[in-house]
């Protein structure tokens, strides 16, 4: 019992975390799920935009970092523009990125990319990639 409870701390903790980087009020959404049917990469998330914001609300944070979603949103604000309450999945997506990188947890290794591509990709590319998957 001890331990639930001590976990559901924890992630009460993570989720003000989480607000207070992204800006976002997770409470705000309601699940009508414009995010999910407006996003171009939700096809390649294992858990959804809208999904995201409910298990959150739920405090099932370890399920949602587990997840490959924060890695393949881009960014693109599409769930903001869509989103009748004018939250940001993305901002919230980019908050869980922001405490996986401070923890030093890099989604790749940099000595993982092929050099071919390192040579050939744009330098404006290499830098977001950087920013986003490396700590």
């Amino acid at each position: 019992m001890k331990i639930k409870l001590a976990q559901e701390e924890i992630n009460s903790s993570l989720i003000k975390k989480i607000e207070r980087i992204s800006g976002e009020d997770l409470k705000m959404c309601y699940q009508c799920g414009n995010c999910s049917g407006g996003c171009p990469v939700s096809y390649a998330m294992e858990i959804p935009p809208s999904q995201v914001m409910r298990f959150l609300q739920l405090g099932k944070v370890e399920q949602v970092a587990k997840a490959n979603s924060m890695w393949v949103c881009v960014g693109c604000l599409q769930c903001y523009s869509r989103c009748p309450k004018g939250v940001s999945v993305a901002a919230v997506l980019e908050g869980m990125r922001q405490l996986t990188l401070r923890k030093g947890e890099d989604n790749q290794k940099i000595q993982d990319i092929p050099f071919p591509f390192l040579k050939k990709a744009p330098q404006q590319a290499l830098v977001c990639g950087f920013r986003k998957f490396v700590s």
